[in-house]
């Protein structure tokens, strides 16, 4: 009972002590880390601590398989002056570590089980040396009278843990099957567990990790194998640890193994510091590895005090260090390694005592069985004496004397949907029958099986039961059953820690856990260009880039290349000059038109315009061809805005969202005892005394509903408003996991076969039945089975394009204003240069545009000013004025377009020959040739247009 003592003298401090240097390397494992340092604050406030004080040094960032990370931290812990090393797990990072401990002489501790132990070295393992382990559970086996087993193990590991089991039996001639569960590694036991039940083997030896083990044993209750035909040796020394409740009515032996023993005084003092302020403060919580540690850092310290009684002076010096490049090592290690293999110690793990190559051969095992009372001993094991049972190894069955039959209970109800409802009819009814509801159904199934009588009794204010601090007593249903009002309550009813304390429970008829109602997300409204997200933003500045590059390309091509070039008039042989389509407005109309799939009359002449134009339009072929498909799905596709997504998201609320719970109930104070500053301490203290808090979950359903209201609730009371109100949703996973079951008074006889009867009724799936009855079949239910799909698709509203229709009118507008701009600097640019007033010119031309029966308009030019002095029958003559004035014309103009840009010349022969034609008007020429005919024949009267841009003289006319 030494660690007891150490607790009785916890107020003695030693006043000068040495500082020891422990490291701990822990693979992201934070649960060794806080039991590390756990173990070395209890033994430093013990009497353990007069002569040192453990000064933990912890690294948890190393990753399994990383043995170049673990060394150089244990070189720098090494630096420091540490004496021993704790850790890590991997293999190939403990065999590094272990490497330098033996060139370093100082003690490497594990704790955990390892398959390849190392003789005669510096490691000490203080969990059970694995041959010997195998040796307890063949005696076990032996005991149980099995004669052919099947054995389902994991992994490698597990598999090495069994294999000394499978050689052992087979060599005293038991038949064994060995088989692997999640072969394939997708974390689902179903294949294996299906091929066992094929098998008709009855006898399992099943060995996992703890993690897993809930998860197999569910898997099996849902085959159909946790019944009393199966039995069950489970080598884990944890198992004692999980929540085995839900098979303890099911008649399945169950036997199991520990090395810690629960009821032990000195277990029960730590667990209760280890776990302070944590639901988990049971001994049977603590696990294995998590008391080895805890044994390893006192027996460490005490075997350290026996040595240094025996030193006249201090083992630990103040400059004591070590480096991983010098061949230097503790000269006090290996004295110390070998008092810790000799000695004996009792710690929470029992006898600790290794034999002479360091592994831990003698321990206790204790031995349990699985009954409807819970985990009993049923004896013990140890290396010397073997087995030793002390109990039966069968289980317990229930006596004819516990039978329920021709009982009468007073059954408690609330009317609360789905588990208690007051019938809908227009028939009068009376007793049990005005009643209905999943709780109803349940007892009624129950009745049946049992042999009992019930009458409902109606608790009217639905509240299930709090502890009033004012009066010390107990409220709502829970009060009833401790004033005898009723024998038995059944509703949403939670099963909390509290109200065990004062009532029993059934096993859970239901499973569930907290999680947030809130309504379904709105469809975000359309973007307003929303016809520009079939491309992303980097493709968009992609496509103008090329549109440019393409249309400066063309511009520099059509300059360079000869065939572009070309005779303005084709009845000129050769003419003075070329002209050249391509200008750069041009080149940019004609890059336009291409992507948006239009004419725009450029035909490009040379290969390599063409060659350029070529590769444009295929590259707008599949441009546009991606954006109208893109272009469908984007309009059609609906955007929903979450408001928050799960419960940290609602904390922080940036969108004002209330939240509540329902006041006095257990989801209520799931929050407000949470651990302190956690996210659901947190929201708990938001929520203590809110208005928000609604007195029924119904109230919370509709403010959910109709308002920004967040209500959490069960998932089960969650699934149930959601099947009848479309527009609400659970957020979130589950915050918890509990479940609902049939309460009673203390001590109640009638526990177990209730508990037996409900699992019978889970195992032929008669719970989902009525499950699915009362929340998708019944009032209501599966009005929300989800959405009917048609095969039209629906149609864009105005709203999904009114972007398109903004840019066109928006572009529309622009094109207007900059007509007018346009023409005022066309009027401008007449009026000076025929030297006519500007507003005379602006009325001149707004007539001409106002005549809309005609689509002709004079040109207005010097001559014409002073041609409106003389008479209009000379109008046809000057006209058609020729040599001097035509010649003199030619060169202004020619002189004007060689200045300017396009015009290439050839000769300096006059194009008098074509004074009849106009030229075409080609708005895509860099610059076209006017011979002083032209511009005559434009300002001499109204002319009459002919196709391809002719112009037919009137009839007064003829000298043409």
């Amino acid at each position: 009972m030494w660690l007891l003592s150490i607790l009785l003298f916890s107020s003695l401090k030693c006043i000068i002590c040495v500082d020891v240097n422990l490291a701990g390397l822990f693979e992201k494992d934070e649960s060794q880390e806080k039991t590390f340092i756990f173990a070395t604050e209890l033994v430093n406030n013990g009497q353990l601590g007069d002569d040192f004080t453990l000064i933990p040094h912890i690294n948890n960032e190393i990753t399994e398989d990383e043995p170049f990370h673990a060394l150089r931290q244990l070189c720098s812990f090494l630096e420091i002056g540490v004496i021993a090393v704790f850790g890590p797990r991997s293999k190939i990072n403990k065999d590094t570590i272990q490497g330098v401990c033996d060139m370093k002489e100082i003690p490497h501790i594990i704790t955990w089980w390892n398959s390849f132990p190392v003789r005669h070295s510096t490691e000490i393992n203080f969990y059970p040396h694995p041959p010997i382990l195998a040796e307890a559970y063949y005696d076990i086996i032996k005991a149980l009278g099995w004669e052919t087993f099947t054995v389902l193990y994991e992994d490698d590991e597990s598999f090495l843990r069994v294999s000394s089991l499978v050689k052992k039996t087979k060599d005293e001639g038991l038949l064994v099957q060995v088989m692997q569960l999640d072969e394939n590694h997708e974390n689902s036991y179903r294949t294996t567990i299906k091929s066992l039940k094929m098998s008709g083997q009855q006898y399992i030896v099943l060995d996992s990790h703890i993690q897993h083990l809930g998860e197999i044993l569910k898997q099996l209750q849902q085959a159909g194998m946790i019944n009393e035909n199966f039995h069950y040796f489970i080598t884990n020394l944890d198992t004692h640890t999980e929540d085995l409740t839900p098979f303890m009515f099911s008649n399945v032996k169950m036997t199991g193994i520990r090395i810690i023993d629960p009821n032990a005084e000195n277990t029960q003092i730590i667990s209760t510091d280890l776990f302070a302020g944590s639901e988990l403060a049971a001994a049977w919580k603590i696990r294995t590895e998590t008391a080895l540690i805890i044994d390893a850092v006192f027996m460490f310290l005490k075997t350290l005090n026996e040595r240094q009684k025996l030193s006249p002076v201090s083992i630990i010096k103040d400059n004591h260090r070590f480096s991983c490049s010098k061949f230097s090592s503790w000269e006090h290690g290996l004295s110390v390694i070998n008092m810790l293999k000799t000695s004996t110690h009792d710690g929470l793990t029992g006898l600790i005592s290794f034999n002479n190559e360091g592994f831990r051969s003698d321990f206790n095992l204790h031995v349990f069985e699985l009954r409807e009372g819970g985990i009993t001993d049923i004896g013990n094991w140890n290396s010397s004496k073997g087995l030793n049972l002390t109990a039966s190894a069968q289980s317990q069955n229930i006596t004819d004397g516990d039978s329920l039959r021709n009982l009468t209970f007073n059954v408690l109800i609330t009317l609360t949907e789905p588990y208690g409802m007051l019938k809908m009819t227009t028939e009068p009814q009376i007793g049990n029958d005005r009643f209905e509801g999943y709780g109803i159904d349940l007892i009624r199934k129950l009745a049946d099986m049992e042999g009992f009588n019930y009458t409902f009794l109606v608790r009217e204010d639905k509240k299930n039961g709090a502890y009033d601090k004012t009066t010390k007593k107990w409220t709502g249903m829970i009060g009833d059953l401790l004033d005898f009002k009723a024998d038995l309550a059944i509703c949403d009813f939670t099963i909390t820690s509290d109200r065990e304390e004062v009532v029993d429970f059934t096993v859970p008829f239901m499973t569930l856990g907290v999680s947030i109602l809130f309504k379904e997300p709105v469809n975000a409204p359309p973007s307003f260009f929303s016809f520009a997200d079939p491309f992303g933003l980097d493709t968009w500045i992609a496509l103008a880039v090329s549109f440019f590059l393409v249309s400066f390309a063309l511009y520099f091509m059509g300059r360079l290349c000869g065939d572009e070039w070309t005779n303005p008039y084709p009845c000129i042989e050769e003419p003075e000059y070329l002209t050249n389509q391509f200008s750069l407005a041009n080149a940019i109309w004609f890059a336009t038109g291409s992507l948006l799939a239009q004419g725009s009359e450029i035909g490009p002449i040379a290969t390599s315009t063409r060659m350029g134009a070529g590769m444009w339009w295929y590259f707008c072929l599949i441009m546009s061809a991606s954006y109208t498909a893109n272009l469908a799905a984007f309009l059609a596709t609906q955007n929903p805005v979450e408001l928050f997504k799960d419960i940290d998201s609602l904390y922080e609320n940036p969108h004002g969202i209330k939240y509540g719970a329902k006041e006095g109930g257990a989801t209520l104070k799931f929050f407000t005892d949470a651990e302190e500053g956690t996210i659901l301490r947190k929201i708990g203290d938001r929520m203590k005394d809110d208005p928000a808090n609604v007195k029924e979950n119904d109230e919370g359903v509709l403010k959910a509903e109709n308002e920004d209201y967040a209500f959490f609730m069960e998932s089960t009371s969650i699934e149930y408003a959601t099947q009848r109100h479309c527009s609400l949703k659970q957020y979130g996973g589950l915050l918890d996991e509990k479940g609902y079951g049939i309460a009673m008074r203390k001590n109640s006889t009638y526990r177990k076969r209730l508990s037996l009867a409900i699992l019978q009724l889970q195992t032929s799936h008669a719970l989902d039945d009525l499950k699915k009855k009362w929340w998708e079949d019944r009032r209501g239910g599966g009005a929300c089975g989800g959405p009917v799909e048609s095969s039209e698709a629906d149609p864009l509203g105005l709203v999904n394009v009114e972007g398109c229709f903004m840019v066109t009118i928006y572009g529309t507008m622009l094109a207007l204003i900059l007509v007018i701009i346009e023409h005022l600097c066309f009027v401008n640019k007449i009026s000076r240069r025929a030297k006519i007033p500007f507003c005379k010119v602006f009325m001149s031309e707004l007539r001409a545009y106002l005549d809309f029966n005609n689509n002709t308009k004079p040109n207005i030019t010097q001559k014409n000013r002073e041609g409106s002095d003389g008479t209009n029958g000379n109008e046809g003559k000057e006209c058609f004025k020729q040599n001097g004035d035509s010649n003199r014309d030619s060169k202004d103009m020619k002189s004007k377009r060689d200045s300017k840009s396009g015009s290439r010349p050839l000769n300096n022969t006059s194009s008098r020959c074509c004074t009849s034609v106009h030229s075409r008007s080609r708005s895509r020429s860099i610059s076209r040739p006017q011979s002083s005919k032209s511009k005559t024949s434009r300002s001499s009267g109204r002319k009459t247009p002919a196709p391809f841009g002719f112009v037919v003289p009137s009839s007064g006319d003829n000298k043409f």
